[in-house]
C-alpha cells in the first residue's frame, strides 16, 4: 500500500508516479476524506477533554451539595455524540482504506513509463546458437528424446499441461537440485511452502483485490483459498503482523513450489510446449531487508539468478522494464531472458522486483531499527529459477547433430554422470 504521507504532502508528484504505470487518479476525493478525518479527531479530541472536565466537577459539586444531574446529562449527551463521531470516522477509515487498496505501487523514478516498448536490455551473456545442421525446436527434441508426453499431459489435464518422463523427470529434478544446492551454498534458508492460501496472503502479495481472477480459487472451501501462483505470495506472509530487530536483517529465504497460473499459453508458436502452461516448477527466493538494505539486496538477487544462468551455461540477457511492465505490487524489476534459438527469441525465466516497503505496509511487516524506531521492512523476490523455459532452452541450445542433446557440466552430478540425451529408437 502507498503511504499515506506520501499522498497527503504531494499528491500531484504521486499521480505523475502513477501515470508512468498507465494508472491516472485524482486524488481530490481521498485528500477530502482526510480532511474530514482529521476534523472529526480534533472534535473527538475535544469533547473528550469537555467530558473529562466535567467528570471531574462531579465530586467538588457533591462536596458543596449541589445538583451534579445536569452534568451527568451532559456527560451522556457527549459520550453519545462522541461514539457517533467515533463511527464516522470508522466508516472513513474503511473508505480511504477501499481507496486506496487497489492502487499499484510507485514505480522507481529512473524507470521510463509504458510498457514492454520501452524495456531495455543492460547486460547480455553469451552467442546467439547458429547451427550447421537441421535444428529442432524444444517440442520436437522432448518428444524425440522421450522427455515429455505432452499428448497423455494434455489426456490427463487439458490443454496447457504435459507429463515429464524418464530422464525428463530426471532432468527437471536435477535443475530444481543444481537450484537449491547454489542457495544453500550463499546462505539462504531453504522453505517448502503451504499450496493453498488464505485471501489475506493473496491482498499482503499486492494481488487482491485487484487480481483475483488470475488465480486459482477453491470453491466450497471456507474460509476461502486460492492456489499460490507462485511461492512469493507465501513468503511475503511469513512474518506477516510481525515486527523484527534490524539485527535479524536481512532475512534470506528461498522456496521450491509448484506454481499454478490460470491463463496458460496459447497455441502461439512462441508458446507451444513448456514455455506457458497452467503449472510449472519454480525456486523462489525472497528477502527481508531494511530500508537500507533493499538495492544491495535487489543486485544480489539479480547477479544469483545471472550466475545460475551462467554455471548452465546458456544464452540469455538481462532486461529493465518499464514501468507498465513490472508487476501492480513492485517499484522495480530487472527480467533474466532466455534464448531460444527455433524463434530467435528471449524468455523470462527469472523476475527479480523490489516492492520497498509497498507489501510490509499491506502486511504489517516492521522492524526496530537501531535507534528503536519502528519501520516497515523492505521485500524483494526473485525467481531463482523457473524450470518451464529453462528446460526447452537447454534443449534447443545444447542439441547436437545426431539429435542428442548434452547436459551441461554442473547437472552431471544430479543425473547420475549421464552427460548427454539420445533419441529414443522407434
Amino acid at each position: 500500500m502507498i503511504d499515506q504521507k506520501l499522498i497527503i504532502d504531494n499528491p500531484k508528484l504521486v499521480e505523475e508516479k502513477l501515470a508512468k504505470k498507465g494508472v491516472i487518479i485524482d486524488f481530490a476525493p481521498f485528500l477530502t476524506m482526510v480532511n474530514e478525518r482529521k476534523a472529526l479527531l480534533a472534535k473527538v479530541e475535544e469533547a473528550n477533554a469537555l467530558r473529562n472536565r466535567l467528570s471531574s466537577d462531579v465530586p467538588k459539586f457533591k462536596k458543596e451539595g449541589k445538583d451534579v444531574s445536569e452534568i451527568f446529562k451532559r456527560v451522556k449527551e457527549i459520550n453519545q455524540g462522541i461514539e457517533e463521531d467515533k463511527q464516522r470516522l470508522t466508516d472513513i477509515e474503511n473508505n480511504i482504506a477501499s481507496f486506496l487498496k487497489p492502487l499499484p505501487n510507485l514505480p522507481d523514478d529512473d524507470l521510463l513509463p509504458g510498457g514492454k516498448e520501452n524495456n531495455k536490455v543492460i547486460a547480455s551473456y553469451g552467442e546467439k546458437q547458429h547451427f550447421a545442421f537441421k535444428m529442432l525446436d524444444h517440442v520436437e527434441l522432448a518428444e524425440s528424446l522421450g522427455l515429455i508426453d505432452y499428448v497423455r499431459g494434455a489426456k490427463i489435464a487439458g490443454h496447457g499441461s504435459w507429463v515429464y518422463t524418464d530422464l525428463g523427470a530426471r532432468l527437471e529434478w536435477a535443475l530444481l537440485n543444481f537450484f537449491i544446492s547454489e542457495h544453500l551454498k550463499d546462505g539462504y534458508e531453504f522453505m517448502l511452502v503451504p499450496h493453498l492460501l488464505n485471501f489475506e496472503s493473496g491482498y499482503v502479495a499486492g494481488q487482491f483485490p485487484k487480481f483475483e481472477g488470475d488465480v486459482f480459487v477453491m470453491e466450497g472451501v471456507n474460509p476461502k483459498k486460492f492456489l499460490l501462483p507462485t511461492a512469493e505470495t507465501a513468503l511475503v506472509n511469513f512474518h506477516r503482523n510481525e515486527i523484527l530487530n534490524d539485527s535479524d536483517l536481512p532475512r534470506k529465504y528461498f522456496a521450491y513450489s509448484p506454481c499454478y497460473r490460470k491463463e496458460a499459453g496459447a497455441y502461439r508458436s512462441e508458446e507451444r510446449g513448456m514455455i506457458r502452461g497452467y503449472q510449472f516448477n519454480k525456486v523462489e527466493m525472497f528477502q527481508y531487508t531494511s530500508e537500507e538494505g533493499d538495492m544491495p539486496a535487489f543486485e544480489e538477487l539479480v547477479n544469483k539468478a545471472v550466475s545460475l544462468m551462467q554455471k548452465l551455461g546458456l544464452t540469455f540477457r538481462v532486461s529493465k522494464l518499464a514501468a507498465e511492465d513490472i508487476s501492480a505490487s513492485m517499484a522495480r524489476t530487472y527480467d533474466i531472458e532466455v534464448y531460444f534459438p527455433s524463434l530467435d527469441i528471449y524468455k523470462e525465466v527469472s523476475s527479480v522486483s523490489t516492492a520497498h516497503d509497498y507489501q510490509a505496509r499491506r502486511g504489517m511487516i516492521r522492524y526496530k531499527d537501531k535507534n528503536g524506531k519502528i519501520k516497515f521492512v523492505h521485500t524483494l523476490n526473485g525467481s531463482g529459477l523457473a524450470t518451464s523455459r529453462v528446460f526447452p532452452a537447454l534443449l534447443e541450445q545444447n542439441q547436437n547433430e545426431d539429435g542428442s542433446v548434452s547436459i551441461p557440466e554442473v547437472l552431471w552430478p544430479f543425473m547420475g554422470g549421464i552427460k548427454k540425451i539420445y533419441p529414443k529408437k522407434q
